[in-house]
């Protein structure tokens, strides 16, 4: 099974099409607020249905509610694909957000590997 780790600066999306090293779309990923959850949700949930993902959210300063309910849709969605999903180097705010709402065990990865950042070629924001 493929493992895709998706860096927050430049995040690597494949297609149906591509294979899992392939990059086709970098995210540039800020914050995780309402207004970007849906759009995020939209272009990773194909992903988790098909290979674990571990998204990178080392630059995302803020998050709220309707971020950590994207951040579960993933993880449900992931889970029942069979896959995992899983969020690694959150920043120290968004840390405790996820520990106060009770996530840290299920959504951090402590293990993941960090990929390089590539070049800033073809950066959109999650909106």
């Amino acid at each position: 099974m493929s493992r895709t780790m998706v860096n927050s600066t430049t995040a690597f999306v494949p297609t149906e099409s591509s294979n899992a090293q392939e990059a086709i779309e970098r995210i540039l990923l800020t914050e995780l607020v309402r207004g970007q959850d849906g759009d995020l949700y939209a272009r990773l949930a194909p992903v988790v249905r098909r290979q674990h993902l571990i998204l990178d959210l080392e630059l995302v300063e803020r998050i709220d509610a309707a971020g950590i309910a994207a951040l579960i849709s993933l993880y449900r969605c992931a889970s029942d694909a069979g896959f995992r999903f899983a969020v690694t180097n959150p920043s120290s705010h968004v840390a405790e957000i996820i520990a106060v709402v009770g996530l840290e065990r299920i959504l951090v990865s402590r293990n993941a590997e960090r990929v390089p950042q590539a070049s800033p070629g073809l950066r959109r924001s999650a909106a």
